[in-house]
């Protein structure tokens, strides 16, 4: 296993921020400053969100490049934020057969993608597994073709035994798992019991800590991230499950809306979980 940074740490610098929650840092970075960050981090590789990233030939070629300069191992993130909504957009599925293409290009073998998110969760299971299984089917077969692993995230829309349906229904070796540490305590479960089911499938991760606050544990900011060592998952009994699986992928740091007790900056408690990481592996 080796350590990683996704992107989506510094998504308030990319333009994107929880509406409510989080505000405009006043400042922007592209995608090429943020491998200099990365890089500046000495980490083994990065996530890539392909929706901060343009999609011209000129700059793909240059970041091809560059994570290749950097030594830098990429995982192309597609599905920000309601990816193929829970199987019911067609047009989302064929935007991510393209960018198969344009994950190998930038030297990824492994691609997260997101089936859908907690707005476009169906309440019935069998009616959800029904679009989203035939849907999978024929990306998880093209991706395959190309040596690409698709890596569905636990994205709030799928709880853990569901995830395990999906990957046993389509039974490629173009689909897996993309692990978020903490997103199903979003959903109520326990998060090491989770990974126990779903490390077997899991070829990328976001390895992620929640705390928990005042209000509604059903919204989002009632489970705010902090960093790695001080928040509400057991992340070295997650790691243990995954090292009994043999994971030998990317462990992508993940920060998305940061406890408002560590102020607005993401970039000290980046640093601070990195440090962590390394001192646990």
């Amino acid at each position: 296993m080796r350590i990683g940074i996704d992107s989506y740490c510094y998504h308030r610098f990319f333009g994107d921020w929880y509406e409510g929650l989080q505000r405009d840092p006043g400042r922007r970075i592209d995608v090429f400053d943020f491998l200099d960050i990365a890089h500046g981090h000495g980490v083994a590789g990065v996530s890539l969100e392909a929706v901060y990233i343009p999609e011209d030939d000129a700059t793909l070629g240059r970041l091809a490049d560059r994570v290749a300069e950097l030594g830098l191992e990429p995982v192309w993130a597609w599905g920000h934020p309601d990816g193929l909504r829970s199987g019911t957009d067609e047009a989302a599925a064929q935007d991510l057969l393209r960018h198969i293409g344009i994950a190998k290009r930038v030297g990824a073998t492994v691609m997260r993608i997101c089936a859908g998110s907690r707005r476009t969760r169906p309440a019935d299971w069998a009616q959800h597994k029904a679009k989203l299984v035939p849907m999978l089917q024929p990306l998880a077969e093209a991706a395959a073709r190309q040596g690409v692993v698709l890596a569905v995230e636990n994205h709030i829309d799928l709880l853990a035994d569901e995830m395990v349906e999906i990957m046993q229904a389509v039974d490629s070796p173009g689909l897996g798992v993309c692990l978020d540490t903490a997103n199903n305590l979003r959903m109520f479960e326990e998060p090491v019991a989770v990974a126990a089911k779903l490390a077997p499938w899991t070829r990328a991760t976001h390895v992620k800590n929640v705390s928990a606050v005042r209000g509604d544990p059903r919204s989002f900011a009632f489970w705010p991230s902090v960093p790695l060592d001080a928040g509400l998952v057991d992340i070295v009994a997650v790691l243990g499950h995954l090292r009994a699986a043999d994971y030998k992928g990317l462990l992508a740091l993940e920060i998305d809306y940061l406890d408002p007790a560590y102020g607005e900056e993401e970039e000290p408690q980046v640093a601070r979980s990195l440090a962590w990481l390394r001192s646990v592996l």
